[in-house]
């Protein structure tokens, strides 16, 4: 991720990890809401070339019942590996906390009428971080629906 500040490389990625590695060990019990950061999930997909299971910890919205989620990758020029899982495979599952749900994924971009409004919601809850890592790329940062089945 060559786009990253220093800061996000030194200091933000290394706490992401750690809060990644106490979310998937306690299955949701812990890492839903730390105070002053948005809620987060654990996204558990099909690797699209592995066919191994994959969990990713991601930052979320709520849109009704569903789940606004950004393929950002921090603002890389391509998209991160779970953006390929779903594409290939629109059926997952995420964690909110301990409660496991499956959901269908449908991909949200710049052309789809939802889009502006979805980024509006997911960009203010996450403290305009997604219009920052917009600025770091030339690609569109796509969106992701989480619709529970």
């Amino acid at each position: 991720m060559s786009n990253l500040t220093p800061l996000e490389q030194f200091v933000l990625i290394p706490f992401l990890r750690l809060h990644d590695t106490i979310y998937r060990k306690t299955d949701g019990r812990i890492g839903h809401q730390i105070p002053g950061m948005p809620p987060s999930l654990l996204l558990h997909t099909v690797g699209a070339k592995s066919g191994q299971p994959r969990t990713t910890t991601l930052t979320y919205a709520k849109d009704g019942d569903s789940y606004v989620i950004v393929a950002s990758k921090g603002g890389d020029d391509r998209n991160p590996g779970w953006y390929h899982n779903l594409q290939k495979r629109p059926d997952a599952e995420i964690n909110v906390g301990a409660k496991r749900i499956g959901v269908t994924a449908r991909k949200v971009g710049p052309d789809d009428p939802d889009y502006a409004r979805l980024w509006e919601l997911v960009n203010r809850n996450n403290g305009n971080r997604y219009s920052s890592y917009q600025t770091r790329t030339s690609r569109p940062i796509p969106l992701f629906l989480l619709t529970p089945r």
